[in-house]
C-alpha cells in the first residue's frame, strides 16, 4: 500500500467488544481493542494515504447465530435488537464496500447492529 501510495484497511470488531458478552471475556476484550487500534493505525498511516477503519457487527445471521437455540434467537430479536431482526451478512459486506470506496473516511468504528448498542438518554 505504501508503494502504491494509497490503500484501505478494514478491521472486523464486534458489538460484543462495545458492551461485553457474558461468557466471552477474552473475545470481548480483543474485539473491544480493535476500534482503538484502527484510530491509532489511521493516524500512523494517514501520511501515506492509507485509511484504516473498523466495522463492528452485532447479531448477524451466520452459522454461529444459527447454532443458538430458538429461545436465544427469539430473545435477541425481541429484547436486544430495536429493529427486531438479525442482520444479514450482505448488509455488513455493503458497509465494508462503501468504506473501501470512500477515500475520506479514516479512523472510525462503524457499528452495524440494528440499534443493539445505541445509547438512549
Amino acid at each position: 500500500m505504501s508503494k502504491q501510495g494509497a490503500g484501505a484497511i478494514i478491521l472486523l470488531g464486534s458489538a460484543a467488544g462495545l458492551r461485553g458478552c457474558l461468557g466471552a471475556l477474552a473475545y470481548g476484550v480483543a474485539k473491544g481493542a480493535l476500534p482503538q487500534f484502527a484510530r491509532a493505525l489511521a493516524r500512523e498511516l494517514a501520511d501515506q494515504n492509507i485509511r484504516v477503519n473498523c466495522v463492528s457487527p452485532g447479531v448477524i445471521r451466520t452459522p454461529f447465530q444459527a447454532s443458538l437455540t430458538p429461545e436465544q434467537t427469539e430473545n435477541n430479536i425481541q429484547n436486544r435488537i430495536p429493529l427486531h431482526r438479525e442482520g444479514r451478512p450482505e448488509e455488513v459486506a455493503k458497509l465494508i464496500v462503501s468504506l473501501l470506496e470512500n477515500d475520506f473516511i479514516t479512523g472510525e468504528n462503524f457499528v452495524i447492529d440494528g440499534g443493539m448498542t445505541m445509547r438512549v438518554v
